[in-house]
């Protein structure tokens, strides 16, 4: 830890250090998400509804561990989870329409 020449602020110090390793954690989770969301999005587009289904629960599974963590807010895991099911259902129900 680094000291300070007069002994003072080091748990601001070590609040700054702390900050940056959950910020770097968040910030991982955060990106997979966005790329498992993405990976989602691209079988939607493709119409590909039984892979789409099978990556749901995973999906699923990212969000609420996040939410979990207090990496996102729970309802906002909610409100993704809901938008991938809907996306899902659409194109289980009429795969013409996008």
């Amino acid at each position: 830890m680094a000291k300070l020449k007069t002994g003072r602020h080091t748990s601001a110090i070590k609040a700054w250090r702390k900050s940056e390793k959950l910020a770097s954690r968040n910030r991982g989770i955060k990106t997979r998400i966005h790329d498992s969301s993405k990976e989602f999005g691209a079988l939607v587009v493709k119409k590909d509804v039984e892979n789409a289904q099978k990556m749901l629960p995973k999906s699923y599974s990212l969000l609420d561990k996040a939410a979990k963590s207090g990496t996102i807010h729970w309802k906002s895991a909610a409100r993704k989870k809901s938008r991938l099911a809907a996306r899902v259902k659409a194109i289980a129900q009429n795969p013409s329409v996008k």
